[in-house]
């Protein structure tokens, strides 16, 4: 088994090089590569990529700013493994978690795996930060009568053919969202770990906002009252 570990980023020159630094020193139970996406940053996150000589590093750059999800869209186009794992670049995550995401598939129990954020101690940065995490994965739940922890996780491991099977259009966070809501369209209920999580604040370079929560409700919504496609048969 070989794992891609995609990771967006944009203007992280101050956390980019211990972020692939963390990422490249865990003891992964598998095969890795990481896929790194510079989504048109402005400051010097592409001459940190460039300087880094790791085999298991590929970079790519987008000449502008398109957005989480379009970024992860190129990280997947290039990615050869067989699962794929997203990983932020603001070491808000811990990689060393992943060996914990890939343990519930490496025994058989499980094809798709959400790492679960708990929000204690200094895990958020605000009391509104959680109450909408909370209130978007409240919201998916009762759209697709499911019982998941945590819609928005970054740590969404499941194969790379399943994730580009399904299409993500959503150019920003709404990808989150998105890829949750249509798992679910297929009955897909994800196997949840417990994750640990540090938020950062907003003069920390936090980029999502409370419109990004409104677009998650909104593309839930879509995905929940979409017609299901109707199954092709042999002639």
């Amino acid at each position: 088994m070989k794992l891609s570990i995609l990771m967006p980023v944009y203007n992280e020159e101050a956390r980019l090089g211990e972020a692939l630094k963390q990422a490249l020193a865990v003891d992964y139970p598998c095969e890795t590569e990481l896929v790194v996406v510079n989504d048109g940053s402005s400051d010097g996150t592409a001459d940190i990529l460039n300087s880094c000589d790791d085999p298991r590093l590929q970079a790519f750059h987008h000449a502008k700013n398109a957005g989480k999800g379009a970024a992860i869209r190129t990280a997947v186009e290039s990615a050869t493994g067989d699962y794929m794992v997203i990983l932020d670049a603001d070491l808000e995550y811990d990689p060393k978690d992943i060996p914990k995401l890939l343990e519930p598939v490496l025994d058989g129990r499980a094809k798709v795996v959400y790492g679960n954020r708990s929000f204690g101690g200094h895990a958020a940065f605000s009391f509104w930060y959680v109450m909408g995490n909370k209130g978007v994965t409240l919201f998916a739940n009762i759209m697709f009568n499911s019982y998941i922890g945590d819609l928005e996780t970054c740590f969404k491991l499941m194969p790379l053919e399943l994730y580009r099977s399904l299409n993500i259009k959503s150019k920003g966070f709404g990808m989150e969202a998105e890829a949750t809501g249509k798992l679910l369209r297929r009955k897909i209920r994800p196997y949840e770990v417990p994750i640990s999580y540090t938020a950062r604040t907003r003069e920390e370079g936090k980029k999502i906002t409370a419109m990004d929560g409104i677009e998650a409700l909104l593309i839930l919504t879509r995905e929940r009252f979409r017609p299901v496609p109707k199954q092709r048969t042999a002639a």
